[in-house]
């Protein structure tokens, strides 16, 4: 497999605290790889750090086999890296479409924008009624949706959403998670997801990794992660 992401003995933190310690993961492509864990554990300062949000105290951070440890965070996009923050911010008072025009904003991205467009409406079957609508008035599933596929509009070789299903209800969080999943088979599209909800990440990702106060617990298979009896113990209420 072509290696996408690799992420050697990072260190991360804010202030004079370290989150993170030592962490090392990898994505290869086409893969979904969840992140999961409780609430403080540094997830989301992991994915912050992967976004270029947060500087790494050390570590290195490869990204198609190039580093990328020191680039700014406006920049990696353009490397088809593209993250989904948890709550999607969107702009509210623009409409849907005018979100997804923000997506497509790297230069690799706006040839050909209106065929991506279409190939999104497709995908997001809701999102094409509501282009007209102003991003503020989706419902919180609808939102997720938008979010996504303004990320997606950029043509990414790597997604990396952060608590996708924090707000959502049950049965639009499936819906949210089925998604993730056919971009992932029908785009060879790797997925890096950030996610409290243990049971339904594992579900749809190949691999996993456990993170505990800033530093990697555990990781395997989704399969043998989701059968883990101390998984299921301290994260899925079994």
């Amino acid at each position: 497999m072509s290696r996408i992401l690799d992420v050697q003995s990072i260190v991360a933190g804010y202030g004079e605290a370290n989150v993170l310690t030592n962490v090392s993961i990898y994505a290869d492509k086409a893969e979904v790889v969840s992140i999961v864990g409780a609430n403080g554990a540094g997830k989301t300062t992991l994915i912050s750090t992967l976004a270029g949000v947060i500087k790494p105290r050390s570590g290195e951070v490869y990204f198609q086999g190039e580093r990328i440890t020191d680039m700014p965070a406006h920049e990696r996009p353009q490397k088809m890296l593209a993250m989904v923050p948890e709550g999607g911010r969107l702009f509210p008072f623009m409409t849907v479409l005018e979100n997804l025009k923000l997506g497509a904003f790297p230069e690799r991205a706006r040839s050909g924008f209106n065929q991506r467009l279409e190939e999104i409406f497709d995908i997001f079957s809701i999102l094409r009624e509501r282009r007209g609508q102003l991003a503020g008035h989706l419902s919180g599933g609808e939102r997720q949706m938008c979010a996504i596929a303004r990320a997606m509009m950029s043509r990414p070789a790597l997604l990396m959403l952060d608590e996708p299903s924090v707000g959502l209800s049950p049965v639009m969080t499936e819906r949210v998670f089925e998604t993730i999943r056919s971009l992932a088979t029908r785009d060879n599209l790797t997925v890096l997801l950030v996610e409290q909800n243990v049971g339904e990440a594992l579900d749809i990702s190949d691999r996993g990794y456990v993170i505990d106060h800033g530093s990697i617990a555990m990781t395997g298979l989704s399969s043998e992660l989701k059968d883990n009896p101390q998984v299921q113990g301290a994260y899925m209420g079994l």
